[in-house]
């Protein structure tokens, strides 16, 4: 794996907070869309996303905070081979590399297989661990077209690591009903009906979450540019109303991004794509901030 700063790197940081040694958080682009199965493209996704994200502006108005502070250092891409679970496998070399040097992990994709890569990787570094996925589809089938490894199938392999919880799903196979927790799924016509999913979300999550966000989960209004597009998705705020109450209640441990497919002719996408990861940088090492800064505080009183 190239380690160091890749050529455009997330945000367009000052170089001083983009060397790997000093940085918390890494960015690993994953360019990879073998197994698509509508629109490919996808595999466009990170350099689209690492462009965009150039034009941020890096103070966040939610958390009074400047992120990139920490340290953002953008990998090098996975190679990828075309085989998906030899894919799988060097997203989880350069994922293991990268947890085992203590940083916050922001993968993108790329179509949403290499989310099994990094959460292989992650299952070695944390215990008590489950990932949230956000997606219009509950990609659960056991194989589809040939391969345990499409994207169709990337929550169950998921599955077979770690406990998940779904969110915002408006898409299955009848095939996959069967599969279904309903005490861990929570459907998109659900949430814009007006039901409060939040609190059984919560319950459902262990104390150390991963997000994944397929970014069809928002509604093509607002996020055309994807494989698999699927009306009546979630809107931007209330994406982000349930991300912030994880980062409040529970301890995020890493994400990923997948799924951009980037139109030449519309480029808000891939802002958004590169907003939300921002956005949510924010919030994670706010909240870690909060944490260190009441520690200090409980210190000093006893002393």
């Amino acid at each position: 794996m190239e380690f160091g700063v890749h050529p455009g790197a997330f945000g367009a940081v000052p170089e001083e907070f983009c060397r790997y040694e000093t940085s918390s958080i890494a960015i690993l682009p994953v360019p990879y869309d073998a197994t698509s199965t509508w629109m490919k493209g996808s595999r466009r996704g990170p350099q689209a996303l690492i462009d965009a994200s150039a034009n941020l502006e890096l103070y966040d108005i939610e958390t009074d905070s400047e992120v990139f502070k920490h340290g953002i250092v953008t990998m090098g891409p996975v190679p990828c081979p075309d085989d998906p679970e030899e894919m799988v496998n060097a997203v989880y070399k350069c994922a293991r590399s990268i947890l085992n040097h203590g940083k916050f992990m922001v993968g993108i994709g790329g179509e949403h297989t290499i989310s099994v890569g990094l959460v292989r990787a992650v299952a070695e570094k944390f215990r008590n661990f489950s990932v949230l996925q956000f997606d219009a589809h509950s990609d659960t089938r056991h194989e589809y077209e040939g391969s345990r490894y499409n994207h169709a199938c990337v929550m169950s392999r998921i599955g077979e690591i770690c406990p998940y919880v779904q969110v915002g799903t408006r898409s299955m196979h009848s095939s996959e009903v069967e599969r279904l927790n309903r005490d861990r799924t929570f459907f998109a016509h659900e949430m814009m009906k007006g039901a409060n999913v939040i609190p059984k979300m919560l319950k459902a999550l262990t104390r150390n979450v991963h997000i994944t966000i397929d970014l069809d989960v928002l509604d093509p209004s607002i996020m055309p540019s994807t494989g698999t597009p699927e009306p009546g998705g979630l809107d931007w705020y209330t994406l982000l109303e349930v991300i912030e109450s994880v980062v409040e209640k529970k301890n995020v441990i890493g994400m990923d991004v997948t799924e951009l497919l980037p139109n030449l002719a519309n480029k808000a996408p891939d802002f958004l794509a590169a907003k939300l990861v921002y956005r949510v940088l924010s919030m994670v090492f706010a909240k870690r901030k909060a944490i260190l800064d009441e520690e200090a505080g409980s210190v000093a009183k006893s002393d």
